[in-house]
């Protein structure tokens, strides 16, 4: 495929976008306007005519679907080759260069990935072990405000110094032999993915040095939702070659919870000076009617690029607002509503339902019930979430990495075999006192 039937497949402005491919480049995209499209034919492009090696090119978005959507759509303009290709999340990426490095940290590189569960079950050990009240220090609060910490790149220690009080005195304690435990298992919870790369490239030069060589192109989708760890790794990586190309949209940004700092994409020309800037404001998505009320609603929002949305696909239908008494009363508009487009013949898997919370749900559910109306809640309990799929997991991780207490103390009495918290505590009891793991106060486990 020639250069020119490849860009002109584009508009005007994302042509542009995927034609300038040197030094850094912030796409700032609107919602449906392309910005995957952007990013699919810039790697193609550099790719396909400009010859870079598809090794050499490290593209980086928030979520697998998005990535396995990014690397399809990439394989379908430059073929097979796109298989070996780095498009994939951050955190999956930083577990590809950890498996290689983090034995410079002394893990196994066969350490064991807590997820949100498992990081929650080792700080509730850790509460017990430290004699603190988890009513008083919810495990699942304690696990926030140590994530909260994490994104912004802050170890314990300089935790513990941020205040004196004996509430933050006790939360700092929770949160060092978190940390200690999750070294003395060879594990790490989903915000060490990113900080422990992060703190490998830092203290070690030629490790850094490799990785810069290895991505001479670097692309980041969703910038605007990047946290302190990701801003410094994705800085790091494109240091040496300069070639870094981020889309997103502050208008987007809905991760602050998650440490998300919106400064990473507002600063963007003051990190770098000569940065080429493409806004993408054609929406291919909704009607001028939808862009119009989106547009003046974000008009409110003072810290922001402006930018304006707009479409050639018509005015479109007007914008109904309904003010409901409560949630029955909106419940019962919103069955009633969809029956009536059932009765005009739209197809119910061209209705969506979108609410703030889950606990939500319910009341519209059971109208949709009273109503007749058939329906699908998406996002549920996930396959890997489910009971027997952790335990069967559990038995994988302890295979691979014996250290791993947290799948040890989950599966020991899994299937029931008469192994009890009271047993369980003999043996920390023991391991604490020789000094070992509790894999290796098993092993003799005849001594206790």
């Amino acid at each position: 495929m020639p250069e020119s039937a490849l860009l002109a497949d584009l508009n005007p402005t994302q042509r542009e976008a995927v034609a300038a491919t040197d030094g850094p480049v912030l796409v700032v995209a609107g919602a449906g306007s392309g910005k995957t499209r952007v990013l699919t034919y810039r790697i193609a492009h550099l790719v396909r005519d400009l010859g870079v090696s598809p090794y050499e090119i490290l593209a980086i978005t928030f979520t697998n679907k998005a990535a396995g959507e990014m690397k399809e759509r990439v394989e379908q303009l430059i073929g097979g080759v796109a298989r070996g290709m780095w498009v994939s999340t951050f955190h999956s990426a930083c577990v590809r260069i950890l498996r290689q490095e983090i034995h410079r940290l002394g893990y196994r590189t066969s350490f064991s990935i807590y997820d949100d569960a498992d990081s929650t079950r080792l700080i509730t050990m850790c509460i017990k072990d430290l004699d603190l009240d988890p009513k008083r220090f919810p495990p699942r609060q304690m696990k926030a405000a140590i994530s909260k910490a994490k994104n912004e790149l802050i170890d314990y220690e300089t935790f513990a110094s941020q205040d004196s009080g004996f509430y933050h005195e006790n939360v700092s304690d929770i949160f060092r032999l978190y940390q200690q435990r999750l070294v003395e298992a060879s594990a790490v919870d989903f915000d060490d993915i990113l900080n422990l790369t992060v703190e490998i490239l830092q203290v070690f030069p030629e490790v850094l040095e490799r990785w810069q060589n290895r991505f001479q192109y670097v692309l980041v989708d969703e910038y605007q939702d990047t946290n302190r760890a990701q801003y410094m790794l994705v800085k790091m990586l494109a240091a040496e070659h300069g070639n870094i190309c981020v889309v997103g949209d502050s208008d987007q940004s809905i991760y602050a919870f998650r440490g998300a700092d919106m400064r990473n994409i507002m600063e963007f020309e003051k990190d770098y000076p000569d940065t080429r800037v493409v806004l993408l404001e054609q929406n291919y998505r909704s009607t001028q009617t939808i862009l119009d009320a989106a547009n003046a609603v974000i008009a409110n929002n003072t810290s922001r690029r402006p930018k304006r949305l707009w479409t050639d696909e018509g005015a479109g239908e007007s914008v109904v607002v309904f003010e409901a008494e409560d949630e029955h009363e909106e419940a019962a508009y919103v069955a009633e509503e969809i029956a009536r487009l059932q009765d005009i013949g739209i197809a119910l898997d061209d209705v969506a339902v979108f609410y703030r919370t889950n606990a939500q749900s319910r009341v519209i559910e059971e109208l949709f019930v009273r109503f007749g109306v058939t329906y699908q809640v998406v996002g549920g309990l996930k396959y890997y979430d489910r009971k027997e799929i952790k335990d069967a997991l559990a038995y994988l991780r302890v295979i691979v990495n014996p250290d791993d207490q947290v799948a040890i103390k989950r599966i020991i009495n899994t299937p029931r075999r008469a192994i009890g918290d009271t047993t369980v505590a003999h043996v920390d009891r023991f391991a604490e006192a020789e000094e070992i793991t509790f894999m290796d106060a098993l092993r003799r486990v005849r001594e206790i």
